[in-house]
């Protein structure tokens, strides 16, 4: 990366303007699913990919991964592995839109909770979007972890003299 470029994109305001968009985003997608666990397995359902024994664990357990992961990021603790872990869901995620995608079957991602009722062509395009969307919020990912990351290691454009 250029000096210029590298300074900005781990600059210490980008960096919390990317945790906090990421944490704020995931705290926002915990809520709902934590208040109806039930609708939530139903959207895990949807999407054909599980089995029926693991709904229940992953309606249950999801939320409080996502909760934990965004006011860890929020909050600035945990930061590596709430953006691992992070990023390891939104990838999930993504698959699992595009699987279906690629099926053309609609799924309501039951991101933040269930959604007014659309057509198969609305459900399909909205899928759409949110892969896009997804890969948006990894791009925080990879931000927040590219400046975890080089903390403590020094940049390849300074010599030993210039970090005195």
């Amino acid at each position: 990366m250029r000096p210029r470029f590298q300074h900005w994109l781990l600059h210490p305001k980008v960096t919390l303007a990317a945790r906090l968009i990421l944490g704020l985003v995931f705290i926002a997608a915990a809520l709902p699913k934590m208040a109806d666990p039930p609708a939530f397995a139903k959207a895990i359902w949807a999407y054909e990919l599980f089995p029926a024994w693991s709904l229940h664990p992953l309606a249950l357990g999801l939320p409080w991964l996502e909760l934990i992961c965004g006011l860890a990021l929020c909050l600035g603790f945990w930061l590596r592995a709430a953006a691992l872990w992070i990023g390891a869901l939104l990838i999930s995620f993504c698959l699992a839109l595009a699987i279906n995608l690629a099926r053309h079957h609609p799924v309501d991602c039951g991101c933040f909770g269930a959604s007014a009722p659309k057509t198969k062509a609305e459900q399909l395009t909205d899928m759409r979007w949110l892969i896009l969307r997804d890969v948006g919020l990894l791009l925080l990912v990879v931000q927040v972890l590219l400046a975890s990351t080089s903390r403590g290691i020094p940049r390849v454009d300074q010599t030993p003299e210039s970090r005195k």
